[in-house]
């Protein structure tokens, strides 16, 4: 289990950076976390990754796209790290200026995480995670921070969709492990008129998404996954796959038989390397880009 979780935090960029603006999502201490009184905190011995930790004040990285090619789509994404951690460059920022090279405006989530007790929250995830009931049972009431944090977002960026020079009916919405947990928690639990237009959620971990309300509008979702998905979080978007099928929404599922978990963007010589093509080409099929 060590080994499978490790290749979520593993990525092949070197430089870290954050994006040029950064937009707090609430105007004053979350709601539900006010008595929060730790800070942020960035991991250290994480050679060519960065992993971010004890986030409280969730806040969105504004990537735009170059006005050159900008096409008006944008999509917020939220990285994995089962609710601890996250990856804020394999699945976060790196993810981000691919979108950037399409003509994508890119919005990184950093939600709310569990408090880590240690310095050192690989290590302490780790602990936990042979042991998903313990897990679940950890993480359920910041699922539900995150899931608002996460509506907050597309709240933010629906709102400000002039200033922002996108178009506010091409909003996606796409996460991994956690963050694909995220995602369909927003989109199950956020009223109509803030769903996300269409949503990409990669190895999602399925079992904790909050929420029942499916989208009135049709709403069209892509999924990717590895067979040998360590975590065993396949079946998970068979499943997801077959509900969005049977609600008659459009839907598409790529399943590749290498890659494990937390391939993010990074290649690995793999089939799952083909996933971010395969989504370049359903986003361009659906008209979101050229």
């Amino acid at each position: 289990m060590k080994k499978a979780f490790f290749v979520l935090l593993t990525v092949t960029s070197s430089t870290f950076c954050f994006a040029q603006t950064s937009i707090k999502l609430y105007a004053g201490k979350a709601p539900g976390s006010e008595t929060w009184n730790w800070s942020e905190q960035k991991a250290a011995n994480t050679p060519g990754n960065a992993l971010l930790y004890n986030i409280v004040e969730p806040e969105i990285l504004v990537y735009p796209a170059p006005k050159e090619i900008a096409n008006g789509t944008s999509i917020v994404v939220a990285p994995g790290g089962a609710f601890h951690i996250i990856s804020i460059e394999n699945e976060g920022i790196n993810v981000a200026k691919w979108l950037n090279d399409r003509g994508i405006t890119a919005f990184v989530l950093k939600y709310r995480l569990v408090k880590m007790l240690t310095d050192n929250p690989f290590k302490e995830l780790m602990t936990l995670m042979g042991d998903f009931k313990k897990l679940d049972s950890i993480n359920a009431p910041v699922v539900e921070m995150a899931k608002n944090d996460g509506i907050e977002a597309m709240k933010y960026v629906r709102s400000r969709s002039k200033e922002l020079n996108i178009d506010p009916q091409k909003i996606g919405f796409m996460g991994f492990s956690a963050g694909g947990t995220v995602t369909m928690s927003v989109m199950l639990s956020a009223p109509q008129e803030l769903k996300p237009n269409f949503i990409a959620p990669i190895y999602l971990y399925k079992n904790a998404v909050v929420g029942n309300l499916m989208p009135t509008k049709a709403t069209p979702i892509f999924v990717a996954v590895a067979s040998d998905d360590q975590l065993g979080l396949m079946p998970h978007s068979i499943k997801l796959y077959q509900e969005w099928n049977a609600a008659k929404h459009p839907a598409e599922l790529h399943i590749y038989e290498k890659g494990g978990h937390g391939f993010g963007i990074m290649k690995h010589n793999t089939s799952s390397d083909q996933w971010a093509a395969d989504f370049e080409n359903w986003l361009k099929v659906r008209g979101l880009i050229k």
